[in-house]
């Protein structure tokens, strides 16, 4: 029987405190905190190209995460990916409502840990990148450019479809077929 990946022990690690977190264990969330935050961040601050309001976004991530980890679904998505989902989606609504909400207050954030990325971070970051990249590679170009421009710059689907002079259905269904594609090669890298 083949022994499993650090990746796949890093993705059960994640999805175990998930399920913890999901019945209010704190320290499984901070342990969450503590081995996601920088890569969030980085999502959030691709999206937002602004410090202080990916901060805030990130903020609000953390708090989607605590309210909805019953709902997360191993079956559906990884752990990492669901996660980041949730903090691409918290910055997208913030870049589009302008950034004027009202966010945490300073003793929830002390409440959270460093942002310092552990060693299984780094290596499941890593891993992850080389992965994505080489599937990323295998889509055809205008699927990966979608793609690209949808989640690394946080485009929505309008937006797209007015850039690309592209039906809105279109779009759609180029980005879900290369998703659909990018999630096969994933599963089998």
């Amino acid at each position: 029987m083949p022994q499993p990946s650090e990746t796949d022990r890093a993705r059960a690690q994640l999805s175990g405190l998930i399920g913890q977190a999901a019945g209010g264990d704190r320290q499984a969330f901070q342990d969450i905190y503590n081995l996601t935050s920088a890569k969030l961040f980085g999502v959030c601050l691709r999206i937002l190209n602004d410090r202080q309001a990916s901060e805030d976004a990130l903020q609000d991530a953390y708090l989607k995460i605590w309210r909805n980890a019953g709902r997360f679904d191993a079956q559906r998505a990884s752990p990492i990916t669901w996660l980041a989902t949730i903090a691409r989606n918290t910055a997208i609504d913030r870049k589009r409502s302008g950034g004027n909400r009202v966010m945490v207050s300073d003793d929830a954030i002390k409440e959270m840990a460093s942002n310092e990325r552990s060693a299984l971070e780094r290596l499941e970051t890593q891993e992850g990148n080389d992965i994505l990249n080489k599937c990323l590679d295998s889509l055809e170009a205008r699927q990966r450019n979608v793609i690209r421009t949808a989640f690394f710059e946080g485009h929505s689907y309008n937006e797209l479809a007015q850039k690309l002079d592209t039906p809105l259905g279109t779009v759609k269904s180029w980005v879900r077929r290369g998703l659909k594609r990018l999630k096969d090669c994933m599963d089998d890298g």
